[in-house]
């Protein structure tokens, strides 16, 4: 059942965003112009990476289209993050709450909905996001593929573990396994994800990082994602497992960006990209020069590109 919630926001003063204006033409309406050979793959990546986590829910509206895109505009991310669900059709949405209330004019669960009665539900921006943004239908997942993979990494986390095979389908189809991270807490799901060929993430929280020994996943994750409010010890413990990239959740102060940097994390997942970026980072310790936002530490002296 899905039921109705009040907004004491006129519609009208929610947008002065046009969605259309921000599509994106490819040729013959798949592929980005800027593609040339290929997407951008994870080989792209900076020595450290920042992620805008749900788009950078404090500068945009979270899972939003319009949010995601303005994200990519502005370029203060190298990575896009969105959290995916299944409607009650198997269609993947993007849509982080098992219920529409937060974040719609709606509530009720999520998984009730088919894909026709989805294209009926529109996220509720929250009043103190700077800027002003409308009121919108939340994307399929499908869409944003369509609209931004391989002009930029995207971090696609399962909510519903149900819907891995679908969005497998859908990254394959588009040659973008070497384009977007797939992203879940259970180390189970992830080796499920590699067997399909994806780019494997896991998130682990800063309990779970208590007891966890990562270095048993390094065979089949590809990035491991920690709690910034973990432990010095727990973090490093991640650093040393072996897993290619080890980045941080969700960063919102730069003093938190540069804690995890020293700590030896090679990226962020941040709500606010925009106010990151306008911060060079400050690692404690050795530091042999720091340059054009560019910090290099004596530890092997690889750059952190702030």
């Amino acid at each position: 059942m899905v039921t109705w919630i009040a907004s004491s926001a006129p519609a009208a003063l929610m947008s002065v965003v046009s969605l259309a204006a921000l599509t994106l033409t490819g040729h013959g309406g798949s592929h980005p112009l800027e593609w040339g050979d290929g997407p951008l793959t994870v080989d792209s990546l900076p020595r450290v990476t920042y992620v805008a986590h749900r788009g950078g829910a404090r500068e945009v509206p979270e899972n939003s289209m319009s949010g995601l895109m303005a994200a990519y505009r502005r370029g203060t991310a190298q990575v896009l993050d969105l959290d995916t669900r299944v409607l009650r059709d198997g269609t993947p949405v993007v849509f982080h709450d098992a219920t529409l209330n937060r974040t719609t004019f709606l509530g009720g669960l999520v998984r009730k909905l088919d894909a026709e009665e989805w294209k009926g539900v529109r996220l509720r921006p929250r009043d103190r996001l700077p800027g002003s943004w409308r009121s919108e239908p939340p994307p399929t997942v499908e869409e944003v593929l369509d609209r931004l993979g391989g002009r930029i990494l995207l971090m696609l986390e399962l909510k519903d573990p149900a819907g891995l095979g679908r969005v497998a389908g859908m990254i394959r189809e588009r040659g973008l396994t070497r384009s977007v991270f797939v992203n879940t807490n259970d180390p189970r799901v992830a080796e499920r994800v590699h067997r399909l060929g994806l780019l494997t993430q896991v998130w682990r929280s800063a309990e779970q990082m208590r007891t966890d020994r990562p270095e048993r996943w390094r065979s089949f994750v590809d990035l491991l994602d920690v709690d910034i409010r973990a432990r010095d010890g727990d973090v490093k413990r991640a650093v040393r497992s072996g897993i290619p990239r080890v980045w941080a959740h969700t960063v919102v102060t730069p003093a938190q960006r540069d804690r995890a940097l020293a700590l030896g994390c090679d990226g962020v997942l941040t709500d606010a990209p925009g106010r990151l970026a306008r911060y060079r980072a400050r690692v404690p310790g050795p530091v042999s020069s720091v340059t054009d936002g560019e910090v290099r530490v004596q530890r092997g002296a690889r750059p952190y590109r702030a």
